[in-house]
């Protein structure tokens, strides 16, 4: 029996949701093996990418597997709307292919920007520009950063602290393009020099945790990029003709595409939304927005509340209304729960009101066939499943696209509350694929 005859027949899902399940099973199967490609856990053994830790992201050989699959090639143009650390047009500037990606996230927008431009840096000279710049931090004032914001004093001991403040006051003085990627890197260290790790939905303390001290950290990341730049530039001999296609990475909202200066209508989007999990950004990234892009609490809840509504504290209003039945039944059923917060309802409820908006923004700027795959999460939420994946598939197919497949590449457990309470059925991760009509 398979997971969606189970769900049907223990009645995890019923009324809308069955329909849907009936409708698109013809276009689902699995393929489990790109189960591994749709994390970062892929990235972890490839050159440059390896460098930054962002969790949300998925591997390098997912996109190259996806552009091979769509046919994409360097007449082509590639669009991420979430660029997140830039892995789609990373990728697709290693094969030639022209591509922009946008996030409305500060810090994910500036290191897709900046990855690129350590292929073209030599590496000694980051190992004498490092040498340089420690002659001098013992010297550096500490930068003002956003200490308003509660995790900064909880976060670093205050030896480390203040040793990462001296650092960014002297990384800010070097001159582009060395100052951004001298910046990337003092991004990359803050999770080891701290007792912080992103871990699930929030940035967790671990005060037993061994933390490194800035200056070490710096050089092995350092190290560690300078043995990336030439192990990439092995494995893509073809290099140099790579910057006639760099990327184009802004900071942009997939919501409203009418200010993104497109080169030409993009041939095929290839992405990852925030999940409907609760999960807020600004949290997990709230030491790197602290330290650089914003200048105090109030700056980093701006961005809260401008970021794609997937988190517990995004803002509603009244008049909005589930934009699905499926979605609505959902809501409807949460009426005889008692949920673990209240606000899960008005989070769903604005979640699919801007991914209704980002889909029919995708359909207004696409060119005529234009294909999209797009790697979503199902969620529950007092055992009542969302299926995320066919939603937003049947609000495609509204907008004016077709749905070719979905593929199922793993199963996800619930918490050990929810399988207790409910049982263990798994969840899906699936890879949406659409064609613009």
């Amino acid at each position: 029996m398979s997971i969606i005859e189970r769900e049907i027949q223990l009645g995890i899902v019923s009324g809308e949701r069955e329909r849907l399940e009936r409708r698109f099973r013809r276009l689902m199967h699995e393929e489990l093996e790109l189960g591994n490609l749709v994390s970062y856990i892929g990235n972890k053994s490839m050159p440059l990418l390896r460098l930054y830790r962002y969790k949300e992201a998925f591997a390098y050989q997912f996109v190259r597997e996806f552009l091979h699959r769509f046919g994409v090639g360097e007449r082509d143009y590639v669009f991420d709307p979430f660029a997140g650390m830039g892995t789609t047009t990373f990728t697709s500037m290693l094969h030639g292919i022209p591509s922009i990606g946008i996030d409305r996230l500060p810090i994910a927008a500036f290191v897709a920007r900046t990855l690129p431009q350590l292929l073209f840096v030599e590496p000694e000279e980051l190992m004498v520009t490092f040498r340089e710049l420690q002659r001098r931090v013992d010297s550096a004032e500490p930068a003002e950063v956003a200490m308003d914001v509660p995790i900064m004093e909880k976060a670093f001991s205050a030896a480390n602290l203040f040793r990462l403040r001296q650092w960014k006051t002297i990384i800010d003085s070097l001159f582009e393009p060395m100052r951004d990627v001298f910046l990337l890197l003092f991004f990359a260290v803050l999770e080891v020099t701290s007792y912080t790790s992103k871990d699930g939905q929030f940035l967790r303390l671990k005060r037993s945790k061994h933390c490194l001290y800035p200056d070490d950290a710096l050089l092995d990341k350092v190290s560690q990029a300078m043995s990336d730049i030439e192990k990439i530039r092995r494995l893509f001999p073809q290099l140099a003709r790579c910057q006639d296609s760099l990327p184009t990475i802004s900071l942009g909202d997939t919501r409203r595409l009418s200010g993104v200066s497109f080169e030409r209508p993009p041939t095929a989007i290839i992405t990852s939304p925030p999940y409907a999990n609760r999960y807020d950004y600004t949290r997990t990234y709230a030491l790197e927005l602290c330290f650089h892009f914003v200048k105090n609490f109030e700056q980093l809840r701006d961005i809260r509340f401008a970021m794609l509504r997937s988190h517990i504290e995004s803002k509603t209003s009244l008049e909005e209304k589930p934009p699905h039945p499926a979605v609505k039944e959902v809501l409807d059923n949460f009426c005889s729960k008692k949920l673990n917060n209240p606000r899960i309802p008005y989070m769903l409820t604005a979640y699919f009101i801007d991914m209704l908006t980002v889909i029919q923004e995708w359909r207004r700027i696409l060119a005529p066939a234009a294909q999209v795959a797009m790697v979503v999460d199902n969620v529950r939420f007092e055992g009542e499943l969302v299926p995320v994946d066919l939603v937003l598939s049947e609000m495609a197919e509204e907008a004016g696209f077709s749905v070719k497949e979905i593929i199922i590449c793993r199963y996800k457990g619930n918490s050990s509350q929810q399988m207790r309470e409910y049982g263990r059925v798994p969840v899906r991760e699936s890879v949406v694929i659409w064609r613009k009509l």
